[in-house]
């Protein structure tokens, strides 16, 4: 799923760029404007602000972009030039953008960086005593307590953030490993589907054989019975492979729904079932043809939160919240069950709108065509649905 769209953790980031980007050349030429006298004492502090968008911009980089050290060199001698040079305060402002956004991200020895920042710009600060060595109050607020403790709380938010990211990271990861295991599943079951099918045919051709053998020189007539029954079997067993291999199998639509629900508990994807109606007993194998193969779509190919089943007695609605923002994707599954729904008199809808991606399969020609008494169980299914909703 992560090959195709970005994962919540990268999505976070950008998000935060952009909102770093904004407030940092929002704030930076505030700064500027108010701390500059002189046309040079603003180029020497917009070096400091436009070296801390570019680190900003960045910072969704894998690992520690070469740009950054470059950056932090430049808004430190800003700092220092602020301070024994402009007579700017506020000069220390780059490099307390670029110092805690990357301290998190190195590899180790992460405190002893920021707290070495934390101090530098401290120290910076206090030589502003050499310019001014008699207001030692007016150098120590300005340019000594105030950057520290700016650099103390921008550094500890950037830290409990990196620990959000961390955790989100493991998350998504965790919430893949889950995705990929109810594949690998899935094609454990279709194993078992395959098996069941030639190995039990397999066994039973041995045996007839076997018995042919023993009886070819006494009984050729039975010997010939058998081995149609073992060119029959045959047939019939490669005619159920080819049903499986293709989605053609007919399955049953209960167990489809019980094991699309376990997959996608195991996923982390919260499931809603809303029982409409009794499905027609005509459609019951094709519907779970579209519920299976709609699940591995889903679990594959997005990164739903929700999926909403809903069952009606002409069809079924598959509804999930992970839809991406992209043309929709060529599904080869769900297009040859298209066709196979339309032979059948029905129709196989699938939309892709607003972060939602629907797959419905409905048979138009069943709702004028209930007996009265299925009318009278789907009346009683609807209430049901109403009152009790299979929510996981």
């Amino acid at each position: 799923m992560s090959e195709h769209r970005p994962g919540t953790q990268e999505r976070l980031r950008r998000l935060n760029v952009t909102t770093m980007v904004v407030v940092t050349a929002s704030v930076g030429t505030l700064l500027v404007a108010v701390d500059a006298r002189t046309w040079w004492h603003a180029v020497i502090l917009s070096l400091s602000v436009a070296a801390a968008l570019v680190a900003s911009m960045r910072w969704t980089a894998d690992g520690i972009p070469r740009v950054v050290l470059p950056c932090l060199i430049v808004t430190a001698v800003v700092w220092l030039a602020g301070v024994l040079v402009v007579g700017g305060h506020t000069a220390f402002f780059g490099i307390s953008v670029v110092g805690p956004l990357y301290a998190p991200k190195l590899p180790r020895h992460r405190v002893v960086a920021a707290v070495g920042l934390i101090a530098f710009v401290a120290v910076a600060g206090s030589a502003r005593l050499l310019v001014s060595p008699a207001d030692v109050l007016g150098v120590l607020i300005p340019y000594v307590l105030i950057p520290a403790g700016v650099m103390v709380v921008v550094t500890g938010s950037m830290f409990a953030g990196q620990v959000f990211y961390d955790l989100v990271e493991e998350l998504e990861q965790s919430r893949e490993r889950e995705a990929e295991l109810a594949v690998i599943r899935e094609r454990i079951r279709f194993a078992s589907d395959l098996h069941d099918i030639q190995g039990h045919t397999l066994h039973v051709v041995k045996l007839k054989i076997t018995l042919a053998e023993k009886l070819v020189r006494s009984d050729i007539e039975r010997v010939e019975e058998e081995l149609r029954e073992v060119h029959a079997l045959v047939s019939d067993t490669i005619t159920q492979t080819k049903e499986l291999a293709y989605a053609q199998r007919r399955l049953n639509l209960s167990v489809e729904l019980e094991n699309a629900k376990n997959l996608f508990e195991a996923a982390g994807v919260r499931v809603r079932v809303n029982r409409e109606a009794y499905v027609d007993e005509s459609i019951n194998g094709l519907l779970g043809q579209v519920l299976r193969e709609t699940t591995t779509n889903i679990l594959r190919h997005a990164q739903a939160t929700r999926v909403r089943i809903t069952l009606s007695e002409s069809g079924i609605t598959i509804v999930n919240d992970g839809a991406r923002e992209a043309p929709i994707p060529k599904l080869s599954g769900l297009a040859t069950l298209k066709e196979r729904v339309a032979d059948s008199g029905g129709e196989l809808t699938v939309e892709q709108k607003d972060g939602r991606f629907l797959t419905a399969a409905a048979f138009p020609c069943l709702r004028s065509a209930t007996p009265p008494s299925t009318a009278r169980k789907n009346s009683a299914a609807r209430k049901d649905s109403a009152a009790r909703e299979d929510d996981r």
